[in-house]
């Protein structure tokens, strides 16, 4: 099977790209190079949300580094577009794309894809997102199930690309082993590799005529960008010391699973 990646430039969309490239199933792979990593903290804050604005984005970056050593870089050649955000849906990129062979497209971690491109993409044309869809479609989706309290539906959804942000059918979701002392961002790096590694089995082992595509029941809650201020990290970081994982394996916090779809054949 050959495989079209679009994917961002950070370590964690880095790791996926590798770790598909290492079973021989990368074709090409458009990149987007992406904002710098450690963002400032806003203008005017208090004193306790600017050193928690600081220490979320600086734990983020400890994490990938740790969880995702020696993927700063693609490890394999590739036939490789490197693209600005402005250049992702250009005419130049829709025309490399169509000049690819290949039977699959993934995206990850890329701005939204214009109409256009999607109509040079395959039948079969998935997107990675970062959160359990549909409770968490939208932005930061990996952290709002900490903030509710829910650490073990921070996960992954696998989805049919579309026009419309995150919605298309289900394909697969994955969400990783809980460990005592994981945090907020030890969680979200587990949930990379852990869709890595479903990923990987996946597309070597189901031939695309196989594959089931769940549409998304309920209307779920869509994330977006203003939802989330520096004050909601009071929560994680003050309230709760990042202890979280720990208090929910403890028993401190209620369990409620999620409804989770599989498409690893050894499941059924």
């Amino acid at each position: 099977m050959r495989v079209l990646l679009l994917t961002g430039s950070h370590p964690r969309h880095i790791y996926i790209v590798n770790r598909l490239a290492e079973l021989g199933l990368v074709a090409a792979h458009v990149m987007e190079i992406r904002e710098a990593f450690i963002p400032q903290p806003p203008a005017n804050l208090e004193e306790m949300d600017r050193l928690n604005f600081i220490r979320h984005f600086a734990d983020r970056d400890e994490a990938e580094q740790r969880h995702f050593a020696g993927h700063e870089k693609v490890q394999l050649e590739i036939p490789t577009l490197n693209v600005s955000l402005a250049q992702l849906n250009s005419e130049e990129t829709i025309k490399w794309i169509a000049s690819q062979s290949f039977d699959i497209a993934i995206s990850y971690g890329v701005h939204k894809l214009s109409d256009e491109l999607l109509n040079v993409l395959p039948k079969h044309s998935w997107n990675i997102h970062g959160g359990l869809s549909p409770w968490y479609k939208g932005n930061t989706t990996l952290f709002w199930p900490f903030f509710m309290l829910r650490p073990n539906w921070a996960g992954m959804t696998v989805h049919r690309l579309s026009a419309r942000l995150d919605a298309g059918d289900i394909v697969h979701q994955s969400v990783p082993n809980l460990d005592y002392g994981d945090g907020l961002h030890d969680v979200a790096c587990k949930a990379v590799v852990q869709v890595a590694k479903d990923l990987s089995t996946i597309l070597t082992t189901t031939s695309l005529d196989q594959v089931d595509y769940y549409p998304q029941k309920g209307n779920g809650k869509l994330w977006i960008g203003n939802d989330w201020m520096p004050q909601h990290l009071r929560f994680v970081y003050n309230q709760y010391k990042n202890d979280i994982v720990d208090q929910f394996l403890d028993g401190k916090i209620p369990r409620i699973d999620p409804p989770i779809i599989s498409a690893l054949r050894n499941e059924e």
